[in-house]
């Protein structure tokens, strides 16, 4: 096995597994924040007991994700150092500026909020959590710069050899980012969202607190099936972006090898022969792709052998198509999961309607299950996103075999994947253990014998 496949299936897994943390704190801290929020307005307790519960689980996730983020950093010298030294000018600002600026924000408000329930007042501490959910935003907004950098190369300048910055905003205006930004924070609210909405069903089924989880139930899907609209709508307006920004991933996400007809069709199933170039099958609906590229029921979208001529021409000789059936797949794998998000999100706000929530066993079932599918989309819309930029590491400027560390051996590539790999399966068994524990032990007032004392922490009356 080669350097470069070792390098890449490394960057790959680490990512992947990082990127399962990062828009679980982004959805699930601007949740707490919201119910915070509630007791601050409303003053009924309630609020208070949900803000806590999942504020603890937050905690949890976010120590576990700082820990898998550091690894990343760690890459890009270790293996990824002719990617460093040619787009380091470029691509280190806004990792510095997260680090230095979004996290350390993140980092300060937390710890006001843990220790200051009895020492600020609901004001000031429920500031403290907003902050923490601006920071985690402002850290997606910084990281996303930096990769809409690889997807879209803008503000820079090449000198001796090397990428070096010269428009720092153009950087935070780049259009790859201004597409790419909603798509991410939506995703991450629908990832907090319905990680509430199946904890709460969980316990809703078994009849555990109902009278909160129901209301944490119905918070959730509410931010649910707006996360998930905004999603699709998103989603939508990044497509047409590809079209002009990369049409050879547009062209591997609907696996159209040849020009399409006027109007195009959009494949929901195909199997794609990569060798051949060709597909086998096809499960077409009409006029769907030219919506998708256009917004209109017209216009034909370029395939995979025009834009591999036309890549020839521009950057010379080799083979610029990505891996078909991987960002075919991983496309309709997001979509789909986003779909049936919105779809049950519907549902369970009507059920809540019509008070019929805590008889439907089966929905209460299915939304359990349901925790998984925003990870699943999250994860195939980075496949899509990285896998269909290939062979390019920086769109146009640096190619992924160009990127990598010539100095680093098979062997140590090796040790390092297996050994990261162990790390992430150990910290991914203690993160369930936790989870677990403190789902079991639902929301625990400030005395088990006792849940008639008040548990407002900013009454210190109220503590026995």
């Amino acid at each position: 096995m080669s350097e470069l496949i070792l390098a890449r299936l490394q960057f790959g897994t680490t990512t992947i597994f990082h990127f399962l943390f990062v828009p679980m704190s982004i959805g699930l801290v601007f949740l707490v924040a919201l119910m915070e929020t509630l007791y601050v307005v409303k003053k009924q307790e309630v609020y208070l007991k949900m803000a806590k519960f999942w504020g603890h689980l937050f905690l949890i996730n976010f120590a576990v994700g700082v820990v898998t983020g550091i690894i990343q950093e760690f890459q890009f010298g270790m293996n990824w150092s002719e990617y460093s030294r040619f787009v380091g000018d470029v691509f280190g600002a806004p990792l510095a500026i997260e680090a230095l600026l979004a996290f350390f924000m993140e980092s300060t408000f937390i710890g006001l909020w843990i220790f200051g329930w009895k020492k600020l007042s609901p004001k000031v501490h429920l500031a403290c959590i907003w902050l923490v959910a601006i920071g985690t935003m402002l850290s997606a907004l910084w990281i996303l710069a930096a990769n809409s950098f690889m997807q879209e190369p803008v503000g820079f300048v090449i000198q001796n050899g090397r990428a070096e910055m010269n428009d720092f905003f153009a950087l935070l205006t780049n259009p790859q980012l201004l597409v790419e930004y909603p798509h991410v924070i939506f995703g991450a609210l629908a990832t907090g969202a319905f990680f509430i909405a199946g904890v709460s069903a969980f316990k809703i089924r078994k009849n555990l607190q109902v009278d909160i989880f129901k209301k944490s139930f119905n918070i959730a899907l509410i931010i649910g099936l707006i996360s998930g609209l905004g999603i699709s709508i998103s989603g939508h307006t990044q497509a047409q972006h590809l079209m002009e920004s990369q049409p050879m991933k547009m062209a591997a996400s609907e696996g159209l090898w040849e020009d399409s007809e006027d109007p195009a069709a959009w494949s929901a199933f195909a199997i794609i022969d990569e060798e051949t170039q060709r597909n086998t099958f096809e499960l077409n609906f009409p006029y769907a792709l030219s919506f998708l590229a256009y917004s209109k029921f017209g216009g034909n979208v370029r395939g995979m052998n025009t834009l591999q001529a036309e890549y020839e021409a521009t950057y010379g000789e080799g083979n610029y198509i990505p891996p078909v059936n991987a960002t075919f797949w991983s496309f309709r794998i997001m979509v789909g999961a986003g779909g049936v998000m919105i779809l049950l999100s519907a549902v369970g706000l009507f059920l809540t309607y019509r008070k019929k929530l805590e008889t439907s066993k089966f929905y209460l079932h299915t939304m359990v299950w349901l925790i998984a599918f925003p990870f699943v989309a999250n994860t195939a819309g980075w496949v899509m996103t990285e896998i269909g930029r290939q062979p390019w590491t920086v769109f146009g400027l640096m190619t992924t075999s160009a990127a990598v560390s010539p100095n680093v051996s098979t062997q140590a590539l090796l040790f390092s994947l297996i050994a990261f790999t162990l790390v992430y399966a150990i910290l991914a068994i203690v993160l369930v253990f936790l989870f677990l524990r403190e789902i079991r032990k639902g929301v625990v007032y400030s005395t088990a014998e006792d849940p008639q004392v008040s548990i407002d922490p900013f009454n210190k009356g109220a503590y026995r």
